[in-house]
């Protein structure tokens, strides 16, 4: 990522017991396309242990944290934002300033779950749609951070990993169980 800043993904409004899967794959999919940290709310630490976990196991320098004050952590982000929301503008139009942005500064996404508070609209530099339909925030990310990264991300390998997983046609290989 020559060049680029770090990319950070927050996750709001998690709700416990209810999220966790959803949450845990926020998680995952920001790993496996290319970013760098997941930040979820404090009520969220299964989640995290899970994707701490699974970045000590598939190597990687990518991080699971928590924080107490989402409003403040927003507040304080020195770098763009970007909130994925269904209400926003199309992707397609904005992708490339976002783009240029994150050559110069650190970039935040912001994913939601229940009702997301009108201050993350307002501080979000960009609330960019993937479709103006209701679907999963996990999907919105994925799409989101592959056209971000421009289908680099997809070529990632990482040296550190004790487990290895081989593609193959048919059946499954982890090398390093």
């Amino acid at each position: 990522m020559d060049g680029k800043h770090e990319v950070s993904i927050l996750r709001i409004g998690h709700r416990p017991g209810r999220d966790e899967r959803i949450t845990t794959h926020v998680g995952l999919v920001a790993r496996a396309f290319g970013a760098d940290r997941v930040i979820f709310p404090d009520a969220a630490s299964s989640s995290s242990s899970t994707i701490n976990e699974v970045s000590l196991n598939f190597g990687g320098s990518f991080r699971a944290e928590s924080i107490t004050n989402v409003s403040k952590f927003v507040k304080s982000w020195n770098g763009s934002i970007v909130h994925l929301t269904m209400y926003g503008q199309p992707i397609e139009s904005l992708i490339d300033d976002v783009i240029i942005s994150h050559h110069s500064d650190p970039l935040l996404i912001i994913v939601g779950a229940e009702k997301v508070p009108f201050f993350i609209y307002e501080a979000a530099d960009w609330n960019l749609s993937v479709t103006n339909q209701p679907h999963s925030e996990i999907a919105a990310l994925a799409i989101f951070l592959d056209r971000l990264f421009q289908g680099t991300e997809l070529n990632q390998s990482w040296d550190d990993a004790k487990q290895k997983i081989i593609p193959q046609k048919s059946g499954k290989l982890v090398e390093g169980n």
